[in-house]
């Protein structure tokens, strides 16, 4: 019994302790975690995620990084002389004695003109103030960032602004057509009087429309500009859009109104009469009168028109009465010298033509404008050249 009882106390020894350490052990492991709890209350307690260790940092290429520096710094260049140039018009403004604030460029111009005077020849040569945009051709935007994608949706078709624009014309025509179903199912019809009318109008040109979209366009996508455009103009509705449609016209009658047409003077006879000095053609000089009415006489120096013998020089002579429809309706009186038939007759072309402005209306003036009735020709007999046989003409090569 004794050696039962001896085992038995050792087992029971040992089991107490086993519990001993265990109970020191999660005594211990407590007390670490108080302090650990305690410890972190003094810090924040935002929350701090990892970054993946897949992302990467993208490299960029130096010949990216060199375009996006060229794109910063000609904005930024750009910036500075725009801010130079508000700068000087305020100083111009100021020693002119007149408000900055209402200073155009053509004030800029008088007053550098003034301040400024110049002998030289050539007008690009002499001083000049002008805005930056008009100094510095335009240039594109940085069209792609540093991974390489491009901002434009249509970069990929080599030029972006003008596909754009045609898009953009095709939805003004979806608008449009939208328009006139939704009207049909009201049983409304479009104005007729407000159909848009481009008598007087024409589309920009290619040039105009290069410097808008700053990209270079052939004549087909030119051509397809222009017919899209009349697409859009033959849609009943069209006068919905016209703030769109204006951007893209000029006015045909834009330098014939700016024309002074002077107003007629009154005879002894009283009829009306106007005269027309310094009519200019090769080295003829003369000067040409028109009486309103008169019988269509036609008088040079005190001859008729049989002064000139050949029938050219009669024809240029008839042709501004023929077109302006005044044949017959006035008396023609012209003073001329210098120069042969071609010339006189061309001198007095013109003379006739600049007269008749006074007794037409604003479109016939246009007409004739268009016609280049009006457009002084100052081409002359081209000199010849030292070498040579002629003006162009080079002497034949001999071999031997």
């Amino acid at each position: 019994m004794s050696a039962a009882f001896r085992v038995f106390g050792l087992n029971l020894l040992k089991t107490n302790r086993n519990l001993t350490q265990n109970i020191s052990r999660l005594n211990n492991a407590a007390l670490a975690s108080s302090n650990l709890q305690s410890q972190c209350s003094n810090y924040s307690t935002e929350t701090v995620q990892a970054a993946p260790l897949a992302i990467k940092k993208q490299k960029v290429s130096k010949a990216m990084k060199a375009y996006l520096e060229r794109a910063q710094e000609h904005d930024e260049f750009m910036k500075t002389q725009h801010l130079e140039y508000h700068i000087g018009k305020r100083h111009l403004a100021n020693m002119m004695g007149e408000d900055p604030e209402t200073f155009t460029q053509e004030d800029i111009d008088n007053a550098i003109e003034y301040l400024f005077p110049s002998g030289i020849y050539d007008k690009k040569a002499r001083p000049a103030m002008k805005n930056p945009d008009e100094v510095f051709p335009a240039r594109k935007a940085a069209e792609f960032d540093e991974t390489g994608r491009p901002f434009h949706s249509m970069f990929y078709t080599g030029n972006p602004n003008f596909y754009k624009l045609l898009y953009d014309i095709v939805e003004e025509i979806n608008k449009l057509y939208d328009l006139d179903e939704r009207m049909l199912r009201r049983g409304q019809k479009p104005d007729p009087n407000l159909k848009i009318d481009l008598t007087g109008f024409s589309w920009v040109s290619k040039e105009v429309l290069e410097l808008r979209l700053v990209e270079k366009i052939s004549d087909i996508e030119y051509n397809s500009f222009t017919a899209t455009m009349e697409r859009l103009v033959a849609h009943p509705y069209s006068y919905k859009c016209k703030a769109f449609i204006d951007n893209y016209t000029k006015a045909l009658m834009d330098h014939s109104s700016q024309l002074e047409i002077p107003q007629p003077h009154i005879d002894e006879e009283g009829r009306q009469y106007i005269t027309t000095y310094e009519c200019l053609r090769k080295t003829a000089r003369g000067d040409v009168t028109i009486r309103v009415p008169g019988t269509g006489k036609i008088t040079i120096n005190g001859q008729d028109i049989t002064y000139f013998e050949d029938a050219q020089p009669r024809e240029q002579i008839l042709f501004p009465l023929i077109f302006a429809e005044m044949l017959g309706k006035c008396d023609v009186e012209a003073n001329v010298e210098g120069g042969g038939s071609s010339g006189q007759a061309g001198a007095i072309r013109w003379g006739i033509a600049m007269c008749l402005r006074s007794f037409v209306d604003q479109e016939m003036i246009e007409s004739m404008r268009i016609a280049g009735l009006l457009t002084r020709d100052y081409r002359r007999r081209e000199r010849k050249k030292f070498g040579q046989e002629g003006a162009r003409r080079k002497y034949t090569w001999k071999k031997r």
